[in-house]
C-alpha cells in the first residue's frame, strides 16, 4: 500500500511585489519535483495599498481572514517579506508597518489549528547588528541598532516571537544580508549592486556615501529564497519533534567583500569602471564599517552552492535593461 504524502501547505507571501517576495514565489515553484508537489501559492484578490495612511493594515486584516478560509483544514505558511523601510525611513512610517504586521498576526491567531501553520519574518542583519563592534555576527551576537529602521526590525521580531509563543505557530525569523537581484525597487535608497548596474546601463553617475573599504555581505535574492524554503521545511520538521516555536537564523552568503572590491569586480564584468561619485550623507553615520556575517543555526542548510557573483550581476543587469527598454523603471 503506497503512503500518501502530506498536503503541501498553502502559502501566502506578503510583499510578493518586492525583491524577496518575487524570488520566494519563483523558488517555491522551482522546488517542486512534480506538479502534484508544487507549493500552492495564495494570491489575494486585491492588491495591498502600502501607501495608504494605514500602511495596508485594513486590507491585510481582510486578506488574512480570506487566506485562513482558503486554507481550511490544510497546513499553511505565511511569509512576511513586506516593508518599504530603509535606513533613512522615519520612525512614524516604520510604526505604521509594525501595526500592519500586528493586525495580520492578530487575524491569523484565529486559525483553529495554529500549530499546523508556519510563519516567516524578514528581518535585517545590517539593521540589528549595526552598533555591535565584534564582527562577524551570528545568531548569538548581541544586537544594537543605530537607526529607527533597525529598531523597528527588532520590534517586529519581538511582536512575531510573542505571537508565536501565544498561538503555538512555529516561526522562522531571518536576519538577512544585503540582497540583490532581478526585480529590485530602485526607488528605495538601497541596493548597491542594482544601482551600479543601472549606472552601467544609463551612464548616470552613482553617489556613494561610505568609504570604499566598507565590508558587506551580498546575497543573491533567489539564493536567499531557497534558504527560506529549506528553513521553513526544517522548522516544520523540528516543530513535530521538539515543539520548538521560534528560530532565528542569519541568511547570508557568509563572504563579506569591500565596496571597492565590488566596484572592481563589476568593472571587470562590464569591461569599464562604474561612474562613481564619493559624497557625504547623514545616513552614513548609521552605516557600520564591517557587517561580516556567519550562521551557527542549522549550518547544514548553508552547505549549498550559491549563485556566482558574476552570474548574479549579469541576471540583475539583464532585468534592469529589460525594464529600461519597456519603461518599467521610470
Amino acid at each position: 500500500m503506497r503512503a500518501v504524502s502530506p498536503a503541501a501547505p498553502l502559502t501566502w507571501v506578503v510583499g510578493r511585489g518586492g525583491l524577496l517576495g518575487q524570488s520566494l514565489e519563483m523558488v517555491m515553484g522551482e522546488t517542486a519535483v512534480s506538479e502534484s508537489s508544487r507549493t500552492p501559492i495564495w494570491h489575494p484578490p486585491e492588491p495591498i495599498t502600502w501607501s495608504s495612511s494605514s500602511a495596508g493594515a485594513v486590507e491585510l486584516r481582510h486578506q488574512a481572514a480570506q487566506f485562513l478560509s482558503a486554507a481550511g483544514d490544510r497546513p499553511w505558511t505565511v511569509a512576511w517579506c513586506a516593508g518599504a523601510g530603509v535606513m533613512g525611513t522615519s520612525a512614524q512610517a516604520l510604526r505604521l508597518e509594525l501595526e500592519a504586521l500586528r493586525v495580520t498576526l492578530d487575524t491569523l491567531a484565529a486559525a483553529p489549528r495554529a500549530s499546523e501553520g508556519a510563519f516567516f519574518f524578514s528581518s535585517s542583519a545590517g539593521g540589528v547588528y549595526a552598533g555591535v563592534s565584534a564582527p562577524p555576527y551570528d545568531e548569538s551576537s548581541p544586537v544594537r541598532p543605530l537607526a529607527d529602521y533597525g529598531r523597528a526590525k527588532l520590534d517586529g521580531e519581538a511582536i512575531v516571537t510573542a505571537w508565536s509563543r501565544r498561538t503555538g505557530t512555529p516561526t522562522l525569523i531571518g536576519r538577512i544580508a544585503n540582497l540583490y537581484g532581478p526585480g529590485q525597487n530602485l526607488g528605495k535608497a538601497q541596493g548597491l549592486i542594482s544601482q551600479i548596474c543601472r549606472t552601467h546601463l544609463t551612464g548616470q553617475p552613482l553617489s556613494i556615501y561610505v568609504s570604499l573599504d566598507t565590508l558587506r555581505d551580498y546575497l543573491y535574492a533567489p539564493d536567499c529564497a531557497r534558504l527560506i524554503v529549506a528553513g521553513l521545511a526544517r522548522l516544520r520538521q523540528d516543530q513535530t519533534a521538539t515543539r520548538l516555536s521560534v528560530v532565528t537564523k542569519v541568511l547570508a552568503s557568509q563572504r563579506a567583500i569591500t565596496i571597492g572590491a565590488v566596484l572592481g569586480e563589476m568593472g571587470r564584468i562590464f569591461k569599464r569602471s562604474p561612474r562613481i561619485v564619493l559624497g557625504a550623507s547623514a545616513v552614513a553615520a548609521v552605516q557600520p564599517k564591517d557587517l561580516s556575517l556567519r550562521s551557527k543555526v542549522w549550518p547544514e542548510l548553508d552547505r549549498r552552492s550559491l549563485t556566482p557573483f558574476p552570474v548574479g550581476v549579469a541576471n540583475t543587469a539583464a532585468d534592469l535593461l529589460r525594464r529600461l527598454q519597456t519603461g518599467a523603471l521610470g
